[in-house]
């Protein structure tokens, strides 16, 4: 069997951390099993579908290193969902109703009065054809429901959530078509899912409730339901389910300086057993996924988390791989000395900069004049092919007595105007020795 995963956004918005942490998911069980990740557009909401928010999706994809084998969109397969939405209401596990939102509204109160499950009456079975055509008459149109089958539980094996079953008597039967013609998600997903040969369903756990009805209709159109994983939700650091996930979206981190790879590395271990690690490279996500090892409790999405993962990623880039969004002339040297400082790939730009200058070093303090006097002249003398960092701040320290901080501050702030940063031995030659001299003296 050849594993098929599908993701399938709705073009409504951008997406966001935690529609994304389900593509990966199902980008990874694909490959790791060496099958096949589909991106499935469903845009049957044509009143709040858009073409830009499609070309977002398919963006974002591919700058995560998701590019999918395949892609389709459900408003070019009308003609397939007429023919099995025929098949289904002619075999009788579709019918027609046509109470108005409001007395569906009323009955629902009315059987929670009570007691009752608020469930749906199932009154709509009980009208012939007269009285039908007497509603359809006073301009009524009909809503389809499926009808689910009361006779035997519902029951799934979940590759997260376990043994699941439900008593089918308590759900209410859905409703699968509008009474304007338009669909709603529950039967074409699951027409799409067998006519694309999807194996697995990885989403998350606000859908279970629908896997219970797809079940039953995967077997009304003669197929076997494919496996599913509903994972856990996320929630923000502070424990609730935020509004701020929601708005996380991936042009946000984009801009945030955030790389792909921590997106990446985060969310896909992030809620289950195994640690976040910075994996520049998805290998070891690949072969490490396993929906056994997936917790039943909210996964947390910190972004100091992300922002920590994002800078570690960083510091193990390869120039080859990042040179292109690097500042002009900074080589494989430049980006091995900065590299280790950086938090996002943007700060290289200044602190290039402060390499290349021009700069201007802040004014010294008049007790740190001897410290950069001494430093200048060892700068001149220095062997600047060997290690004339070393070589300057012994000159000064023993012209001066001082160590530690009181020896090394002054001279930092001397030469890049900042009190930390990357190693100076590995930024002096990069500085160059009559721009060293220039500051130390200024």
């Amino acid at each position: 069997m050849t594993v098929v995963t599908r993701f399938a956004p709705s073009p409504t918005g951008r997406l966001h951390v935690g529609n994304v942490r389900t593509a990966i998911h199902n980008w990874l069980w694909a490959r790791k099993h060496g099958g096949r990740f589909l991106l499935r557009i469903d845009d049957t909401d044509t009143a709040r579908s858009e073409e830009r928010f499609v070309a977002a999706i398919r963006a974002d994809l591919a700058w995560l290193g998701m590019a999918p084998d395949d892609e389709t969109r459900q408003s070019a397969r009308g003609a397939l969902y007429e023919a099995r939405f025929a098949e289904l209401r002619d075999a009788g596990w579709l019918y027609p109703c046509y109470e108005t939102p409001q007395e569906l509204e009323l009955k629902r109160k009315i059987r929670l009065g009570r007691g009752l499950p608020p469930v749906y009456d199932r009154a709509a079975l009980t009208l012939d054809d007269g009285a039908r055509a007497a509603l359809e008459a006073e301009g009524r149109q009909p809503h389809w429901r499926f009808r689910l089958d009361h006779d035997a539980p519902i029951a799934w094996d979940d590759l997260v959530r376990g043994p699941q079953q439900f008593d089918p008597a308590l759900l209410s039967d859905p409703v699968v078509r509008r009474a304007d013609g338009s669909w709603l998600y529950i039967l074409p997903s699951a027409i799409d899912d067998v006519a694309m040969g999807v194996t697995h369903v990885v989403r998350g756990e606000d859908h279970v409730s629908n896997t219970a009805a797809q079940v039953q209709m995967f077997a009304a159109l003669g197929a076997a339901p494919p496996a599913f994983a509903h994972e856990a939700l996320l929630v923000g650091s502070e424990g609730k389910l935020s509004k701020r996930l929601g708005a996380l979206g991936m042009d946000a981190l984009r801009d945030a300086g955030i790389e792909p790879q921590a997106i990446v590395a985060l969310l896909a271990r992030i809620g289950t057993a195994d640690p976040v690690e910075p994996f520049a490279d998805p290998a070891p996500l690949i072969a490490g996924i396993d929906f056994a090892r997936f917790g039943r409790a909210p996964a947390r999405f910190d972004e100091a988390e992300l922002a920590t993962l994002n800078a570690r990623i960083i510091h193990q880039i390869d120039h080859a791989a990042i040179a292109d969004r690097l500042p002009d002339g900074m080589g494989a040297e430049g980006w091995a000395a900065i590299r280790p400082n950086l938090r996002s790939v943007a700060e290289a730009a200044e602190w290039w900069r402060i390499v290349t200058g021009p700069f201007t070093p802040p004014p010294a303090a008049e007790a740190d004049r001897p410290l950069l006097a001494a430093a200048a002249e060892a700068a001149r003398a220095a062997d600047w092919a060997a290690d004339p960092w070393h070589t300057l701040t012994g000159a000064a320290k023993a012209a001066t007595g001082r160590s530690g901080k009181t020896l090394f501050l002054p001279l930092r702030l001397a030469l890049t105007g900042r009190d930390k940063g990357p190693d100076m031995a590995a930024l002096l030659p990069l500085i160059g020795r009559d721009a060293v001299i220039a500051r130390l003296e200024a």
